[in-house]
């Protein structure tokens, strides 16, 4: 089953009228409120699998295929 963020990451990724560096730029928003999200998600009292981490995988797999370079980490990353 496809999520709607799985579909909205394939959207901009097949959107032909962005260029690269804007779909790079869109799913680096997307990753970023992704992470959020798990990081809130960790602090509560839900379970081990916040449901944030295959969202993450989908990003990082469209960034992969359009040649993003892996922004560098600074402490506060997870």
């Amino acid at each position: 089953m496809v999520t709607f963020r799985e579909m909205k990451v394939q959207e901009i990724v097949e959107d032909q009228s962005l260029t690269t560096e804007q779909k790079i730029a869109r799913l680096r928003d997307i990753e970023s409120e992704a992470r959020g999200l798990q990081r809130a998600a960790s602090e509560g009292p839900m379970g081990d699998d916040d449901g944030w981490q295959d969202e993450l995988r989908q990003v990082r797999i469209a960034l992969e295929k359009l040649g993003a370079k892996e922004p560098k980490k600074g402490a506060a990353s997870l």
